[in-house]
Formats: structure tokens, sequence, C-alpha cells
């Protein structure tokens, strides 16, 4: 398991303010459960769902940001967790960009790659690999999503959100896998030690005018549209 427990350059937990994060929750006071749950938890509640700069960003990086999406806030959950002791790796898909939409509107949306880069966290834990991705949403964003969408009681696809059941996603971890994205998966790529080792082999498909688009106008269009959703 030391291959899962490694920092890398985005997984770099040896960042200060990663370390008096660790130290201000008193994470590594609590047994195993109770601060994988905690790390798990903190990444989905208060760092908010939103769109960075690139996925290629370190952890420390995401923290600073505040927010991020389902790439950025992984490499933020899988250092908090290996600087806790908790073993994990990354697994990488690609995504319909139908998921997006409603995040990503008018010519943003018309623009984007069909595929979406996607990945979630994978977790060791009592002998068991789990399959972690509802860290990505956070709380009031999911929420007000449903309230807006309160007609839904099936399967629902936009926003951000796969899902088969939208009214009561898998989303809390108690020793089961969680989901929030996984209905729209297109790709499979496999498992990964880090998202250093994933982004070498996979990325974001993506002309270098559209990527200089993105990260100067497309995401800033995305942010504002997932911040009305939060602020309903």
């Amino acid at each position: 398991m030391n291959k899962y427990l490694k920092e890398t350059k985005m997984l770099d937990y040896s960042n200060p303010n990663i370390q008096q994060l660790i130290e201000n929750r008193k994470w590594l006071e609590l047994q195993e459960f109770d601060r994988l749950k905690s790390i798990y938890n903190f990444v989905r509640y208060e760092i908010l769902f939103g769109y960075n700069i690139d996925d290629n960003i370190p952890a420390s990086k995401v923290l600073k940001d505040g927010f991020g999406q389902c790439n950025t806030k992984g490499t933020l959950l899988m250092a908090l967790l290996r600087a806790c002791n908790i073993p994990c790796r990354v697994h990488g898909f690609t995504i319909d960009k139908k998921l997006q939409k409603g995040a990503m509107t008018g010519i943003v949306y018309k623009n984007a790659p069909q595929n979406v880069f996607h990945s979630w966290v994978e977790v060791y834990f009592e002998d068991k690999w789990y399959e972690l991705e509802a860290f990505i949403l956070d709380k009031k964003y999911l929420n007000n999503l449903q309230k807006i969408n309160s007609s839904c009681s099936g399967a629902f696809c936009g926003y951000g959100v796969a899902v088969k059941d939208f009214k009561n996603p898998v989303i809390d971890f108690d020793r089961n896998n969680t989901y929030i994205q996984s209905e729209g998966i297109n790709q499979d790529f496999g498992a990964y030690d880090s998202p250093d080792d994933l982004l070498k082999e996979h990325h974001q498909q993506m002309s270098p005018v559209k990527a200089f688009l993105y990260k100067n106008l497309g995401r800033h269009l995305m942010n504002r549209n997932v911040r009305k959703i939060r602020n309903f």
C-alpha cells in the first residue's frame, strides 16, 4: 500500500497550509473510519463546486481556491487522505458533455468537447476499495438544484449531476461507494496511482485556442452559473 500513500507534485501534502488544516481538524487523532469520513465531508461540503484554471493544479492550490470540480477536488481529497495515512488512488474516465449542460450554457456548451475528462477517487479501507465520487458537489448547490427541479422523481442529467435517483442520490459515505456523475460515463481509462500519472496519459482534449478561452472566459461563465444555483 506504500505507493498509495506517496506524496507527488500534485498531491503536495507537506504544504504548510495542508498540514495546518490537518492539525486544526485533529484528523490524525480520529479512528480511521471517522478520519476518512471527516476528510470526505470536508472536501464535499467546504470546498465548493466550481471550475479551476486547470486539472493539473496541486492540492494546495485547490485548497487555496476553495472550490473545484471532479478532478481538482479529487486531488485535494487524495492529498488529505494520504497525509492521514489512508491509501487511495484515482480512476480516470470521460463523461458526456450533456452532464454539464446548465453549468455550461450558450456558446460555452456549444464549443465544449463532447467527451469531458473526469475522475473519481478510490480509497482502500478495511481490506476493500471504495469508489468515491459524490464529493464533487457541495451541499447547498445540490440542495438548491433539487429544489429547482423538485418535479424530477427519477433519473437526472445536467448541472454536474448524472444519477438514477435525483431525489435520493447515494452521496453519504458509510462503508459504501458514492456517486453523483457516474451515469454520464462513456470511456473508462482505469485506475492510476496518482493524478500525476493519470494526466501523463489522459487529459482534456482541447485545441490551444479553446483551452485559452476556457481558462480566461468559459470557466468564469460556468462558475457564474453555478453561483446562481447556489444562491437561488
